[in-house]
């Protein structure tokens, strides 16, 4: 079966979706949900058994003009499924959470103003899977827009909300002028090295053909390429709509930001700057860059969320901060660890990072739609309330912190392991100094869940089975993976 089904039918179930919902009659939307969620395991399934032209070159679709622009490898197929899963999860968290949804989008009680908001995601992971597979910037555009109109609309999807509606506004200025950036960088690039296609680029920049493009010119449409992708990674400048658009933007909506558009972004930076990171012409000053970059991003964001008293807010600024390790690993350039390269451990960090972030996010969507609060004191007590969910957070933030034996600990080691080997010394010493902060935000939490008495007349938390179900799962492979992430290390090799 040829990949670009994938593609393919991920929007082809966003369209049947939203058809669905608009032409069945029903007062419960959850139904749309479940069924994008029925839609999302069978591509899933089907990532796994897909094949790129290489794998089949005699047959006709392989000779398609269609894979000049994408390309279809290990790398491509980990981040399809990554996204497919990222999606799905979200999915089902917004099914558990359409309460809020509706709350803030018809009248109390009502699902009406509901059903769009599971197929939206389904749109957006089709953009993402097309950004794993790119190989010309101009398709790297376009996939990269498809899925931020998408957020555009999910961050303000709480039309009753002035929180969600004021972090759409500043989503979109925001994410305009990083486009604007980002074209105007493919623009530079276009016009020094004459091409758009990343192979037909690298090609000139290994070969004599280098000596004759302008060094200055393509560093400067580099370098404006990092900072429109960098507002999509969360990268120190471009971090400032982080905060304020996660606090205000509906919590699955958060959850996918946090884990599905950075993993996105940082494909897509992997993608883009192969060519010029194997080049002797553009490799320095790009992972000179890109270190700055990682060193400002990991002091920024851990700093900042040790005050942070918002539980969601604190979870924005953590994602900075991983997005600072992530950077550091870019940074290491062609350098290996544990046979994985520094797209390899960008690559485990971010799975990692999704079990983490989104087993978090589903027991803070309950704690917000049963307790009606998203503040650290709203935790208060859970360990003397709800001792099994307390045990699930606990495990799910130790993770995020780096405690050994948890998944979390193994994507920081892999990180600091490939950065010493590349001699960024300062890098890791600045790292070493955000992991400690990150212990203290973390564990912060962990002391209002069991050693602060619980709040009076707090409602007690009742897990739906689809939370309850999930919870466990990620919670359970942060474990298992802690001690045994060759599961992890096969898929990306």
């Amino acid at each position: 079966m040829p990949a670009y089904y994938l593609e393919a039918l991920t929007v082809c179930l966003g369209l049947v979706l939203l058809l669905a919902e608009a032409f069945v009659p029903s007062q419960r939307k959850a139904w749309v949900g479940l069924a994008a969620s029925v839609g999302l395991v069978i591509i899933l399934g089907l990532t796994f058994m897909v094949i790129g032209p290489d794998a089949k070159p005699e047959a006709g679709w392989a000779k398609w003009p269609l894979w000049q622009f994408m390309e279809f490898d290990s790398l491509a197929r980990f981040y399809k499924g990554f996204a497919v899963l990222c999606t799905l999860l979200v999915v089902l968290m917004a099914v558990d959470h359409r309460r809020i949804l509706a709350r803030y989008t018809a009248q109390p009680g009502l699902e009406a103003g509901t059903g769009e908001y599971y197929a939206l995601p389904v749109f957006a992971c089709a953009g993402m899977m097309w950004m794993a597979s790119v190989r010309d910037l101009a398709v790297a555009f376009v996939a990269l827009e498809l899925v931020t109109i998408t957020f555009y609309i999910m961050v303000a999807y709480l039309r009753r909300s002035v929180g969600s509606l004021e972090a759409g506004v500043k989503y979109l200025i925001l994410g305009a002028l990083s486009t604007g950036f980002l074209v105007y960088g493919i623009a530079w690039i276009y016009g020094t090295t004459g091409t758009m296609n990343l192979d037909a680029i690298s090609g000139m920049l290994g070969d004599g053909r280098g000596a004759e493009i302008q060094r200055t010119p393509l560093l400067f449409g580099i370098a404006l390429l990092l900072v429109g992708l960098g507002f999509k990674v969360g990268a120190v400048p471009m971090q400032i709509w982080i905060p304020d658009v996660y606090q205000g933007a509906p919590l699955p909506t958060t959850a996918f930001l946090s884990v599905g558009s950075k993993a996105a972004g940082f494909i897509l930076l992997i993608r883009v700057l192969e060519p010029f990171l194997g080049s002797e012409l553009t490799a320095r000053p790009v992972l000179g860059l890109l270190l700055v970059l990682a060193a400002a991003t990991l002091l920024f964001g851990n700093l900042a969320a040790i005050a942070q008293t918002n539980f969601k807010r604190l979870l924005a600024y953590s994602s900075i901060a991983h997005a600072g390790f992530l950077l550091l690993a870019l940074a290491a350039g062609v350098h290996t660890v544990a046979g994985l390269n520094a797209a390899g451990v960008v690559s485990f960090y971010l799975a990692t990072y999704l079990l983490m972030t989104l087993g978090v996010f589903f027991i803070l969507s309950q704690v917000r739609v049963q307790r009606d609060g998203e503040e650290i004191r709203d935790f208060n007590g859970l360990g003397k309330t709800h001792p099994r969910l307390a045990l699930a957070l606990t495990v799910l933030l130790a993770s995020l912190a780096g405690v050994p034996l948890t998944a979390g600990f193994i994507g920081k080691f892999l990180v600091f392991a490939i950065a010493v080997k590349a001699g960024l010394w300062w890098g890791v010493a600045i790292a070493i100094i955000a992991a400690g902060a990150g212990f203290y935000y973390y564990f912060k939490v962990i002391r209002a869940v069991w050693w602060t008495e619980p709040n009076e007349g707090a409602p007690p938390i009742m897990l739906p089975p689809i939370s309850k179900g999930c919870i466990a799962v990620l919670t359970f492979a942060v474990l298992v993976l802690g001690f045994w992430p060759q599961p992890i290390m096969a898929l990306l090799r």
